[in-house]
């Protein structure tokens, strides 16, 4: 049996940082983790062959060279999945496709017959049997949450780590919270199944056999999510860190609670955690108890991200507008909170309803549904009637987000976080990526683009003052110039 994985082209977003990949000679920032996995499930004998498009084109003839092509992506893909599955269509190849996309849309793609919908643990061995006599079925689901412990090393000899930015592992699936607006849930539970911690060491070594050495991304919706099995895995992490003397280093995905428990911060730490995405959302209370985010209320959202940074972790930051509480005045507090709090990366979105999510079922309820989400929620695109009109939102959002990436603001938030953090932890492994990024942003940033005298005092207090903070702050610029295109292309 052969099979073609592919994953779609991602389109300019936030997190594709398509505008920092020539910094460092890469081809895209992540690898398709999903896809991944499931070939690591399919029979040793099969012929696979995976294309990511944002690494390299489809051809027709690898098309045509596989009996059965494997589809997979997020929301975001929903174009660039549906050329896909329509070239195969016209090339007479049968699509199989999974993943957020299509658990949640697989009725918007009718020229597609088979859909994986949700976790494929425990529906792999019925795929596989029924591809092999030919005669898959319309849609595999499973009736339970696997248990990801049965989860495979993911087959990294499918794609070229060189490749790619980071590597991402997964630890855990689902979240205990739940946020109306958040699809986590829907897709993966409210009760966190993780993995043992020894078997998320054999994935790190898989990587370390396939050539990788630097960051890698956990990507769990809330790494926090079962604590007491975090802290487990990062305790195993020190150990192996010292057994195997590598400098890889983590980043993640928690709830703001993260900032509650010194033990399990100083386990990050030590770990080799050095980044944290966090759900900060919104500094309105009225808009934290409209979306249920209640890990966030109660607390001082700036104080609990200063705890972070102090610890050692650089806090990036999501943020929404648009709830129904919103009024006029909610992008100028937006910019000022993240400009406070030293959020750096500050992604902002539009409110837009996910399929199947408490909030999408609520605005149909009352009549407020206009179309599905295109899931870039830094596109200017709304999908629902708002309370707040709706030209005033789009038009305050996309000032919101061009004022905080405008330089003079921009360097001003690295400086605020640089004031905040401590640098602790293990030292990563410094490559000649870095150099080459290094030696770009002086030309880039330094010479060519407005906002130059910005970055040379950026970079010349901080080498004086801070040397230890240097490398962050030159990552942070650099990153500055992807966020100001997207920023800029709303």
């Amino acid at each position: 049996m052969k099979i073609l994985l592919v994953y779609p082209r991602t389109p300019a977003t936030f997190w594709s940082f398509q505008h920092v990949l020539p910094f460092v000679a890469k081809r895209a920032a992540f690898p398709p983790l999903g896809l991944l996995t499931v070939a690591a499930m399919l029979p040793a004998d099969w012929e696979l062959r995976l294309v990511d498009q944002n690494v390299a084109p489809l051809a027709d003839a690898q098309i045509l060279w596989a009996d059965y092509v494997f589809l997979s992506g997020m929301i975001v893909h929903k174009d660039a999945a549906r050329e896909v599955a329509r070239r195969c269509a016209a090339l007479g190849r049968r699509v199989v496709a999974g993943g957020p996309l299509f658990t949640t849309g697989h009725a918007d793609f009718p020229e597609i017959g088979h859909f994986v919908c949700g976790e494929a643990e425990d529906v792999a061995d019925a795929l596989i049997g029924d591809l092999e006599r030919g005669a898959p079925q319309a849609i595999y689901r499973s009736a339970a949450w696997p248990d990801v412990r049965r989860s495979p090393v993911p087959r990294w000899d499918l794609v070229r780590v060189r490749d790619y930015v980071t590597m991402p592992v997964q630890f855990s699936r689902g979240c205990p919270f739940e946020c109306e607006f958040c699809d986590i849930v829907v897709m993966n539970g409210r009760v966190p199944r993780t993995k043992e911690p020894a078997q998320v060491v054999r994935e790190l070594e898989a990587l370390r056999a396939a050539g990788w050495r630097d960051r890698v991304f956990i990507v769990d919706d809330n790494f926090i999510g079962n604590r007491k099995r975090a802290k487990e895995l990062l305790r195993e992490l020190i150990r192996w860190r010292e057994r195997s003397a590598s400098r890889m280093g983590f980043l993640t995905e928690a709830s703001v609670n993260l900032a509650d428990d010194a033990e399990l911060l100083e386990l990050m730490v030590r770990a080799g955690f050095k980044k944290v995405f966090l759900g900060l959302e919104t500094p309105s209370l009225e808009s934290l108890a409209e979306c249920g985010k209640r890990q966030n209320r109660n607390r001082d959202l700036q104080e609990a991200t200063h705890i972070l940074q102090n610890a050692g972790l650089e806090v990036m930051g999501g943020f929404i507008v648009g709830f129904d509480s919103d009024g006029e005045d909610i992008f100028q507090r937006q910019f000022e909170f993240i400009q406070r709090s030293g959020v750096v990366t500050a992604m902002v979105g539009l409110l837009n309803a996910l399929p199947q999510t408490a909030l999408y079922a609520r605005l149909a309820r009352e009549g407020r549904m206009l179309a599905e989400s295109c899931g870039n929620n830094t596109e200017a695109a709304i999908n629902f009637v708002t309370r707040l009109d709706r030209e005033v939102l789009i038009r305050g959002y996309r000032d919101l987000m061009r004022r905080l990436y405008e330089p003079r603001d921009y360097y001003r938030r690295i400086r605020i976080f640089l004031a905040a953090y401590r640098p602790q932890g293990p030292r990563l492994r410094f490559s000649w990526a870095d150099v080459r990024a290094f030696a770009a942003s002086l030309w880039l940033l330094g010479v060519w683009q407005r906002g130059r005298l910005a970055f040379w005092r950026l970079l010349t207090t901080t080498l004086l003052c801070s040397p230890a903070k240097f490398g962050v702050a030159v990552e942070l610029a650099i990153l500055g110039h992807h966020f100001r295109k997207v920023a800029r292309g709303l």
